[in-house]
C-alpha cells in the first residue's frame, strides 16, 4: 500500500466521490460495480427472450428495450458543476490562508485552526461573516489520514446475473433460512412464474454481516432459459419501493459483480480520486503487485482502514479454516493410503501363496497326464538344466555357503535379541522414588563433608601461616 499519512496531498484533478475498497473488500456503500458510488450503472441493450419479468415487475422487463444510460459519477467522470465545485475550493482556500472574520491579528490563529481540522479532517472552517462556514471532511484535499490499497476486480461478465446483497445477519442464520430468502426475494422480483432466483455463494463479513451473490434465471414459453442480466437486476433493486423491502429483509447494500471495461480502468486510473495527490496516485499504480487482478483504491480515515484490516482478518480466518480442513483430508488420505498398502502386501502374499498352489496342482495334474510315456527329448533337456542348477546351489563356494552364512547370521541376532529382552530390568514407582530419596541425601552428605575438608584446610593453611612468622621472628632474634 502506498500511505499519505505524512504529508498533506495536494488537490486532484476530478471532483466527486471517493471510492471506498470493494471486490474482495465489499462492505462499504457502494453502487454499481462494487468500487464506490462513483461508478454508477452503465447503458446498454438488453435483448430477453420474453416480457415476462417485464410485465410481472413493471420496470421495462429484459425483454429489448434500450435502457436509460445514468451519469458516471465519481472517479469516471469529470466535475459536472464546475461553478459551485470552484466556489467551494476558493471558500476552503480562504477559511485556510486568510480568512476575514475578525479583521484583526486572531483571523491568523483562525486560519491555523482551520488547518488543523482540514489536516484531521472533521471540523468547520469559518472564514467570513457573510459567507457558511466550510465543512471539513476526510474527503478535503487536505486531509492528511489517506492512503491507497488494492482490491481485486470482478472478473464476471454482465451476462453471469451476478448481484450481491450484504445482509445485516449472521452467515448461520442466513444459512438456516436460505429457502426462506429466496422464497422472499422471488416475491420481492413480483412472484412471477417464469422467474427463478438461485444463491451462487455465502461469505461472511465482519461485524457480523454476510454477503449474498444471486442470479436469477428467467425461462421463456418456447423451453429455453437465460441469466437476467446484472445491470438490469440491480436497476430493479434499486427502485425505492424494492429497496424499502429488501430492507426489511435485512438488506445494506446491493451492487452488481461484474468485470469493468478497458475505457472504465482506464479512465479510473488516469483520474485520482478527490482528494489524493496525483503523485501518490500514480506511485500507487506503479506499486500494484497485478495491475491486471488489482485496482488502486483510496483508503480514507481510520474507519476504513480499521473495516479494512477486519475483511482482511476474516479471510486470513477463512483460509485457516480451509487449510485445516484440507490438512484433515490429508491425513485422511494418508491413513487410506497406509490400509490401502497393507492391503496390497496382503494380496501380493495371497498371490503368491496362490501361485504355488497352482503350480502344486498343474505339478500333479501333468504327472498324472504323462504317466506310462516315456521321457521326451524336451523334458530331458530341462531334467539337466535342473540339475545343473542343483549343482550349482549345493557348492560349496557357490550359493549354498552364502546361503549358510546368511542363515546363521540371523540365527546370531535373533539370540542376541532374545538374550537382550531377557535382561530387561523393571523398577517398581515407589522403589525408584526411595533410591532417588536416598542418592540425594547421599548426594548432599557428601557436600557438608567436602564444605567440612574445605574449612579444616583453610584452617590448617592458617596455622602454617603462623608458624612460618613464629620461626622467621625467632631466627631474627638470635641472629
Amino acid at each position: 500500500m502506498a500511505f499519505n499519512f505524512g504529508a498533506p496531498s495536494g488537490t486532484s484533478g476530478t471532483a466527486g466521490a471517493t471510492a471506498a475498497p470493494a471486490g474482495l473488500f465489499g462492505g462499504t456503500q457502494n453502487k454499481g460495480f462494487g468500487f464506490g458510488t462513483g461508478f454508477g450503472t452503465t447503458t446498454g441493450t438488453s435483448t430477453g427472450l420474453g416480457t415476462g419479468l417485464g410485465t410481472g415487475l413493471g420496470f421495462g422487463g429484459f425483454s429489448t428495450q434500450q435502457q436509460q444510460q445514468t451519469t458516471l459519477g465519481g472517479l469516471f467522470s469529470q466535475p459536472t458543476q464546475a461553478p459551485t465545485q470552484s466556489n467551494q475550493l476558493i471558500n476552503t482556500a480562504s477559511a485556510l490562508s486568510a480568512p476575514t472574520l475578525l479583521g484583526d491579528e486572531r483571523d491568523a490563529i483562525l486560519a491555523k485552526w482551520n488547518q488543523l481540522q482540514a489536516f484531521w479532517g472533521t471540523g468547520k472552517g469559518y472564514f467570513n461573516n457573510n459567507i457558511p462556514p466550510v465543512e471539513f471532511t476526510q474527503e478535503n484535499p487536505f486531509c492528511r489520514f489517506k492512503a491507497v490499497g488494492y482490491s481485486c476486480m470482478p472478473n464476471n461478465k454482465d451476462e453471469d446475473g451476478l448481484v450481491v446483497l450484504v445482509f445485516n445477519k449472521k452467515e448461520t442464520d442466513i444459512r438456516s433460512q436460505q429457502q426462506q430468502l429466496v422464497e422472499s426475494l422471488h416475491k420481492v422480483l413480483g412472484g412471477n412464474q417464469t422467474l427463478t432466483v438461485n444463491v451462487e455463494g455465502i461469505k461472511t463479513l465482519p461485524d457480523d454481516q454476510t454477503e449474498v451473490v444471486i442470479y436469477v434465471i428467467e425461462r421463456s414459453p418456447n423451453g429455453t432459459s437465460r441469466r437476467v442480466p446484472a445491470t438490469t437486476l440491480y436497476a430493479h433493486f434499486e427502485q425505492t419501493n424494492i429497496k424499502t423491502q429488501l430492507q426489511q429483509l435485512g438488506v445494506t447494500l446491493s451492487m452488481t459483480r461484474t468485470e469493468l471495461s478497458p475505457a472504465q480502468i482506464k479512465q479510473l486510473l488516469q483520474n485520482p480520486p478527490a482528494g489524493v495527490d496525483p503523485i501518490i496516485w500514480e506511485q500507487a499504480k506503479v506499486d500494484n503487485p497485478d495491475s491486471e487482478k488489482l485496482i488502486p483504491v483510496p483508503m480514507v480515515g481510520f474507519k476504513e482502514l480499521l473495516r479494512r484490516l477486519k475483511v482482511q482478518d476474516q479471510m486470513t480466518k477463512q483460509h485457516q479454516t480451509r487449510l485445516d480442513i484440507i490438512s484433515e483430508d490429508i491425513s485422511e488420505l494418508q491413513k487410506n493410503q497406509t490400509t490401502t498398502m497393507a492391503k496390497i502386501a496382503q494380496y501380493k502374499r495371497k498371490l503368491m501363496d496362490l501361485s504355488h498352489r497352482t503350480l502344486q496342482v498343474l505339478i500333479k495334474q501333468e504327472i498324472q497326464r504323462k504317466s506310462g510315456y516315456a521321457i521326451q527329448a524336451d523334458e530331458e533337456q530341462l531334467r539337466v538344466q535342473l540339475d545343473t542348477i542343483q549343482c550349482e546351489l549345493n557348492a560349496p563356494t557357490q550359493f549354498k555357503g552364502r546361503l549358510n552364512e546368511l542363515m546363521s547370521q540371523i540365527r546370531m541376532q535373533n539370540h542376541f535379541g532374545a538374550v537382550r529382552s531377557e535382561e530387561r530390568y523393571y523398577i517398581d514407582a515407589d522403589l525408584l522414588r526411595e533410591i532417588k530419596q536416598h542418592l540425594k541425601q547421599q548426594q548432599e552428605g557428601l557436600s557438608h563433608l567436602i564444605s567440612i575438608i574445605k574449612d579444616d584446610l583453610e584452617d590448617i593453611k592458617l596455622v602454617e601461616h603462623g608458624l612460618n612468622e613464629t620461626i622467621h621472628i625467632r631466627g631474627g632474634v638470635f641472629s
